[in-house]
């Protein structure tokens, strides 16, 4: 059936990828008959429509990765043969160069025995991860995955490093701050703590899955079971009722309703096969938030949170200004924990127009896979009235719906 399924998905119009990917990741999570199909069908997902998967399929294959060790080997050299062949699928290139950087030193080898021989230079693995950064096509986030596994292949392949050093310094002075800032630590391991760096990029230990989860799952399932024993065997009369209830929620008619029949033709059945969801009500909007004011400059948030995705938050920062003088090199810039994902895209401009001029916006994506409360921290620098000025301040008012 997944077969038909990804078979379809090569072959279905674009506004129908996102949910027949979501259904077939979520059928392999759920009913894999072992870790290398469950990870084929994931590849092939990413492979396919890459651009339209959940936000965590990154995350969950990286962790069906990690948690496989005697696949390892293997699952290194599908994403570099993936990698080498297509880099313009993003949740792809992102898990294919976290696996080269954790366990690159196995895809030297040449030893593994489930895949075609593969024989492949060190050059060759950095100079893929090079065209990964320079590809107008990668994101920011995805630069850093690239970034980072460069760096821990300096501590896994036996050449010279000084190729990877050059790279790492020329994102030093990048524009994106996150990718700057962590080319700036590298940099710094690599001058001031080179006897530690092999300690800090080691390779992440093994991760279990399920764990606390599954118990809990188990524990749920056995209170399940035991209040089923206990109900009483329902009624005809109370069968009646229900019905009558659902009638009454259904519409105002007096008459059963009965569920339609399926649809038995192979489109309709395939729609009901998936769960595709019918078009849902719209959400209530989330109310704007004034976070800054001075000197007739003014700084605006708005929130919008995507059905789709609902860990995702887009916030836009819109800075306004009243005051008789232009607001020049104005730059925003935030800071999320650690336990949140954030990129910051560019503004629409450095100059916010005197006498409520049009307003510069820009645009934060926000990652909160665990829903947890988010807090977030600005610092604006700007130049008013021939005075520099710099601002830092934390935002923790933020509306519940941002997080909930």
């Amino acid at each position: 059936m997944t077969q038909e399924l990804q078979g379809f998905l090569e072959s279905c119009p674009p506004d129908l990828q996102a949910d027949c990917a979501s259904g077939i990741l979520l059928a392999a999570e759920r009913f894999a008959p072992t870790k290398r199909w469950h990870i084929d069908t994931t590849l092939r997902v990413l492979m396919t429509a890459g651009t339209h998967v959940r936000d965590d399929a990154v995350a969950n294959l990286t962790q069906l990765i990690g948690g496989a060790q005697e696949l390892h080997a293997y699952s290194v050299r599908r994403l570099y043969s993936a990698l080498a062949e297509d880099i313009s699928q993003q949740p792809l290139v992102q898990v294919a160069a976290w696996c080269i950087g954790e366990y690159g030193d196995l895809l030297l080898e040449g030893s593994c025995e489930e895949t075609e021989p593969l024989q492949v230079e060190e050059e060759e693995v950095l100079a893929l991860l090079e065209r990964v950064l320079q590809s107008h096509m990668s994101l920011p986030a995805t630069r850093g995955y690239a970034l980072t596994a460069l760096m821990k292949l300096s501590t896994r392949l036996h050449g010279d490093n000084n190729r990877i050093r050059q790279v790492v310094s020329v994102y030093g002075s990048c524009l994106d701050v996150e990718l700057q800032q962590r080319a700036v630590e590298y940099n710094t391991l690599f001058r001031k703590y080179d006897h530690m760096r092999a300690a800090i990029l080691e390779k992440i230990p093994l991760v279990e899955r399920g764990g606390s989860q599954a118990d809990e799952e188990a524990k749920e399932s056995k209170e399940t079971a035991q209040l089923s024993e206990a109900a009483p065997v329902p009624t005809e009369p109370q069968a009646s009722e229900l019905l009558d209830l659902l009638d009454l929620l259904d519409g105002p008619s007096g008459d059963a309703q009965h569920p339609p029949p399926l649809d038995p033709t192979p489109g309709g059945a395939l729609i009901h096969l998936l769960n595709l969801p019918c078009a849902p009500p719209p959400p209530a909007p989330i109310p704007n938030l004034k976070v800054f004011e001075r000197e007739g400059l003014q700084l605006n948030l708005s929130f919008v949170r995507p059905p789709g995705t609902p860990t995702l938050l887009l916030i836009t920062v819109t800075a306004t200004n009243t005051s008789g003088g232009d607001v020049t090199h104005f730059i925003c810039q935030a800071a999320v924990p650690k336990s949140f994902q954030l990129q910051l895209q560019a503004p629409s401009g450095d100059t916010v127009p005197a006498q409520g001029g049009l307003p510069t916006t820009q645009l934060l994506r926000i990652l909160n896979p665990k829903k947890a409360p988010l807090r977030l921290k600005l610092r604006l620098t700007y130049n008013h009235f021939g005075q520099s000025v710099q601002e830092i301040f934390e935002v923790n008012n933020l509306p519940v719906e941002t997080w909930q």
